[in-house]
């Protein structure tokens, strides 16, 4: 007797070509199979590959000298959406200049740099510091939630940015949850630490500790002081190994949590803080403004390369060069 083919019933065919878990989403072979590359980072220093930036278009042409406000220590327009560190007005084209220096820098380092496009609410004045709207992780990035009125609109600018890019959305941040990137520091591929102020909210916080959690990642929170609203402004990764840092402006029990994981603490000398705020360019080379000399010296004593670039009337703004930066492709150190 032949043997007769029994015909399944319709929709057999979908089962020959069976759902894959694995391997998981965020694997690099994975991604570059689905995604093209090995979208995101893993640590603060590895081999810088792919950067975000968006260059100044004239957003501190309404700071006005009139607005000096003595109590601030410097020119202060709320309803007009801005703050400038200084008693002058901006210098425009010395703006221009420096961030173009720092794309110079960038891609001398070969770097490829993504520029955030478009224009976004006319009240912007800030969306030069491309840190703050986003997070960067293994994978994609977690697009965050920004916290004063003044730079509620960068969200949409960096999320057309990185998704033209090709890089995957993880999630956003939602809700009354409040997020900026540069208050996220990457300590190691396990364990990363977030700090919360008046701008960086802990319902922010559990919505960012529940997406790292899903990657294998440990939250630490940690309170900032005062009116210090970012981690970035405290701490800074060198290598795997170290960071340059604050001492006064972080918790003891971190500073110690930080030596537990290996990581070695370096206080920056006293009036140079804002060296805190480069980026590394790789494990042990960072960039950073050319108006610290004795952090530099300090840094290279110790083996750190320093690439110094002008970057202190950007800085006047706010942000540094961290600041200004967000890593979308990073080597893991």
């Amino acid at each position: 007797m032949s043997e007769t083919t029994v015909r399944q019933p319709f929709g057999y065919h979908l089962s020959l070509c069976p759902a894959a878990p694995e391997p998981p989403f965020e694997d690099p072979g994975e991604l570059e199979r689905v995604w093209g590359r090995r979208w995101g980072a893993s640590d603060e220093v590895g081999r810088l590959r792919v950067v975000l930036v968006r260059a100044p278009r004239g957003e501190w042409s309404r700071v006005r000298a009139d607005a000096w406000n003595e109590a601030a220590g410097a020119l202060v327009d709320p309803e007009g959406g801005w703050y400038w560190e200084s008693r002058e007005e901006p210098d425009l084209d010395l703006v221009a200049a420096q961030h173009r220096g720092l794309v110079d820098a960038l891609r001398a380092e070969g770097v490829e740099v993504v520029f955030v496009e478009g224009d976004g609410p006319p009240h912007l004045t800030r969306p030069i510091y491309t840190r703050d709207p986003l997070v960067t992780v293994p994978g994609g990035a977690i697009i965050g939630r920004m916290a004063p009125a003044m730079r509620r609109g960068e969200e949409p600018l960096v999320t057309r940015a990185v998704a033209a890019a090709g890089m995957p959305i993880l999630r956003t941040i939602t809700g009354t949850g409040l997020v900026e990137g540069g208050s996220l520091v990457k300590l190691r591929p396990e364990v990363a630490a977030y700090g919360t102020s008046i701008r960086c909210n802990e319902e922010g916080a559990r919505q960012l500790r529940a997406a790292l959690a899903d990657l294998g990642i440990e939250l630490i929170v940690v309170p900032m002081v005062g009116w210090s609203i970012h981690l970035d402004g405290h701490l800074g990764m060198l290598a795997s190994d170290a960071a340059l840092v604050e001492v006064n402006g972080l918790p003891y029990w971190f500073l110690d949590r930080m030596r537990a994981l290996g990581i070695e603490t370096i206080p920056c000398p006293a009036g140079e803080e804002w060296a805190i705020n480069s980026l590394a360019l790789a494990p042990g080379r960072i960039l950073m403004c050319d108006r610290y000399p004795r952090t530099r010296e300090l840094l290279e004593r110790r083996g750190i390369e320093v690439v110094a670039i002008p970057y202190d009337e950007i800085q006047k703004g706010g942000g540094g060069v961290h600041c200004s930066t967000m890593e979308l492709v990073r080597d893991p150190a």
